[in-house]
């Protein structure tokens, strides 16, 4: 895709705003329901990043323009070493952008159809990982609701990463969280409760992680069977111990708080600091030197896309001149609704904030009790 990508932006002014024109892309890597993804290094610092790029009239004919408004107000808020983190976040006149880490390892979900078949103790440190990511969310008030394999991204060194924010939802105290949202193999059965009206918490993402844990280690295809008939044997019988505790029915007795894992004899010898440092080394690292996704995005982007998106410059300055084209075959109504989003479009640049405050201080503040005695081994 970058190849035809001009050299010749523009310099950068730290006080400006980033826009496309700062950015060069290199490759598409993935799609979701109305956006894609892919490869780009910005010009300046040379650094690469994924950029999830959102065509804005497919949103408002899909009434999805809030989920993305709401999705860019929690993440801008949010920052932990195993979240997919937002550095960006713009718009033109064509589509929408958010600018995040980008985590080349491939999702879990790819390497379970690879026929990769995960270690014990490579899913113990996820599960680690994990679980310090989802108390950092909880601390924020924020459930995610999509826990699954497909929206967990390793990084080059094997660890994990959270991403896709798209239905995940702010709690608190004034409000109750009823809505039915999530992959459902993956969702808390009180998710599915209409005699409750007083609605779900932060426990079902945990027990989200309790399936994805349990397909990880047993790569058996879901949905998970319930949870008195997993088995416990082939020598996996602690871990499966745990994941009983996530999969509890009952969301009040479900292991749902950090502390709760920590207590559990399984984990009662890792070292917390150590893996939210990611000082542990991965059993599991992904191939170097390939792609660990799916090759066919870059096709789809390259002969199947009718507005492909390393020919945005010259299309939009076409548009430019010639203005009468661009808004004649487009509804009043759908005028007005794109008018709105280009009005209410969050702008974000993380480097703006960042000096601000130390994320990982925060984290660790937040998360309370998660520093042990460094005399422990950096192993699990």
């Amino acid at each position: 895709m970058g190849a035809n990508i001009s050299s010749k932006s523009p310099p950068f002014d730290g006080n400006e705003d980033v826009t496309f024109d700062h950015f060069e892309i290199l490759r598409a890597i993935g799609k979701g329901s109305f956006g894609k993804v892919c490869v780009v290094q910005k010009t300046d610092t040379k650094k690469m990043y994924a950029m999830k790029y959102m065509n804005k009239r497919k949103c408002v004919e899909r009434n999805e323009v809030r989920n993305v408004f709401k999705e860019l107000q929690i993440m801008q808020g949010l920052e932990h070493p195993f979240l997919v983190n937002l550095w960006y976040s713009f718009q033109d006149e064509e589509d929408m952008f958010m600018v995040v880490d980008l985590l080349l390892g491939g999702d879990l979900r790819y390497h379970l159809q690879q026929n990769v078949r995960f270690r014990e103790g490579t899913v113990k440190l996820f599960i680690c990982e994990l679980v310090l990511a989802l108390d950092y969310l909880q601390s924020r008030h924020i459930i995610h609701r999509d826990i699954k394999p497909d929206n967990i991204l390793l990084d080059e060194h094997g660890h994990v990463h959270i991403t896709d924010f798209n239905i995940a939802t702010m709690l608190t105290k004034e409000s109750h969280v009823t809505t039915i949202a999530g992959t459902k193999p993956y969702m808390a059965p009180e998710m599915f409760n209409s005699t409750k009206p007083t609605g779900y918490s932060f426990a079902v993402d945990w027990w989200s992680l309790g399936v994805t844990a349990y397909e990880l280690l047993r790569t058996r295809v879901r949905p998970l069977p319930a949870p008195q008939n997993v088995p416990c044997g082939d020598g996996l019988t602690s871990s499966l111990y745990l994941l009983l505790q996530l999969l509890e029915l009952n969301p009040e007795k479900r292991f749902s708080q950090l502390k709760d894992i920590q207590a559990f004899p399984y984990l009662s010898d890792v070292n917390w600091d150590a893996v939210l440092h990611k000082r542990i080394m991965p059993e599991f690292i992904p191939m170097k030197g390939i792609l660990n996704c799916d090759p066919t995005f870059e096709l789809e982007e390259m002969i199947l896309e009718s507005k492909p998106l390393h020919k945005k410059k010259k299309r939009l300055s076409k548009k430019e001149k010639d203005p009468s084209k661009s808004n004649s075959s487009q509804a009043s109504h759908l005028q007005k609704h794109l008018e709105m989003l280009q009005r209410d479009f969050i702008v974000f640049n993380r480097e703006k904030v960042r000096p601000h405050h130390d994320s990982i201080q925060e984290t660790m503040t937040k998360s309370g009790g998660t520093r042990r005695e460094d005399n422990q081994n950096n192993t699990l």
